[in-house]
């Protein structure tokens, strides 16, 4: 009976000694959490797509919190977020301008297409890395949706092997660009209604073969510019959009008529 008792004894002094050690412990090397950090956290979205430039929210939140970041990093947010952290931070918020994906290939069956029936992987990353070129051109969409598959809001379909955005649930979190194998989907700001729907980079007369839609880089667009916004490299055209204003003169004056208002999804 003695033997027992010693032994709860021991094991109670040892696990005081150990209760003790892990309090000491835990005090010595608390990190301090800001709670701002945290109220931030409670207003991001959770998207965690890293358009902000971050690997994620609580990344995110724990730079503004440092002040690192600003109030309006979140592209996918907006203006109503960017305004509850700037409350939360005492800090004013700027506006910033909403960003939306379009896809840069007016590529159609109708305009286009395909060498071959492709029987891979429907996935368009695949489809570059097996070396095969679905349609004539090396450029275009692949239209096998990849970047359907990632959008966290259904904003992108597939519509005759092109896809398209729908501009009304795009939050301009980026993971479809990241997807693109071939580099054709960009973010921009959501008035800007003037769009370059062509990658090919190719000379115009190896444009007209593979597509009859495609920028053929002639210059007409740069030329009738007053605001120096659209310019011709790479044998293709590209908007500036700091700069453009909508005057419409290139999309009236585009020869192949690629110069467009973003098509609706």
């Amino acid at each position: 009976m003695l033997t027992i008792i010693i032994t709860t004894l021991v094991i109670a002094v040892i696990g005081l000694i150990v209760g003790a050690g892990l309090v000491y412990t835990s005090k010595k090397f608390e990190v301090e959490v800001d709670e701002r950090e945290s109220a931030v956290r409670e207003v991001l979205p959770g998207n965690n797509c890293g358009a902000c430039g971050y690997a994620g929210c609580d990344a995110m939140a724990a730079a503004i919190a440092k002040g690192e970041a600003p109030a309006n990093g979140c592209p996918v947010g907006g203006a109503p977020v960017a305004a509850q952290i700037a409350a939360i931070m005492g800090v004013s918020a700027e506006a910033v301008e909403r960003k939306v994906a379009f896809v840069r290939c007016k590529g159609t069956c109708e305009v286009t297409h395909n060498q071959g029936n492709y029987i891979g992987i429907q996935d368009c990353s695949t489809a570059v890395l097996s070396g095969l070129n679905i349609t004539d051109c090396t450029y275009g969409c692949l239209g096998f949706g990849s970047c359907a598959t990632v959008c966290p809001q259904d904003a992108i379909r597939v519509v005759d092997g092109v896809a398209m955005v729908n501009r009304a649930r795009c939050v301009g979190c980026g993971l479809c660009v990241k997807a693109c194998p071939r580099g054709m989907i960009e973010l921009v700001p959501e008035s800007k209604r003037v769009i370059v729907q062509c990658s090919n980079r190719d000379k115009g007369p190896m444009v007209k073969k593979v597509c009859t839609a495609g920028c053929i880089g002639c210059g007409i667009c740069q030329r009738q510019c007053e605001h120096d916004a659209i310019h011709v490299e790479g044998n293709l055209a590209h908007v500036d959009y700091e700069k453009c204003v909508h005057c419409g003169k290139c999309v009236e004056k585009c020869p192949v008529k690629v110069i467009t208002p973003p098509p609706a999804a």
